[in-house]
């Protein structure tokens, strides 16, 4: 299973997202929820990075599905899009496939 934590505070202020695990739902190579999130997850890190040219700091480890990607300053109004549009497709795979898969947990801070 997908574990992604968002971490906000005060409602709007996106402060950091981490992405855990790979979602099992089929063999890696043909994965299409682990491939969705993914997709999901690293474009919203390089849209923010290049569109909105957000401060953050990012690690990651692609054999154990680990994304850490904190933000170095509050973001902008560009930056809370993307982070909404990315929060609405996690939300979405939940939905559809189930939380066995991915579990998608908000977090006020």
């Amino acid at each position: 299973m997908t574990k992604v934590t968002i971490f906000k505070s005060g409602g709007n202020g996106y402060k950091r997202f981490i992405c855990e695990g790979h979602s099992g739902y089929a063999k890696s190579g043909s994965d299409i929820v682990c491939a969705s999130i993914s997709v999901l997850v690293i474009n919203t890190i390089n849209s923010l990075e290049a569109l909105a040219n957000e401060r953050m700091e990012v690690e990651s480890n692609d054999d154990t599905g680990f994304i850490d990607c904190r933000f170095l300053d509050d973001i902008g109004n560009d930056s809370k899009l993307l982070m909404d549009s990315m929060v609405l497709g996690l939300q979405t795979i939940e939905e559809q496939y189930g939380s066995k898969y991915l579990r998608l947990k908000i977090k006020e801070v």
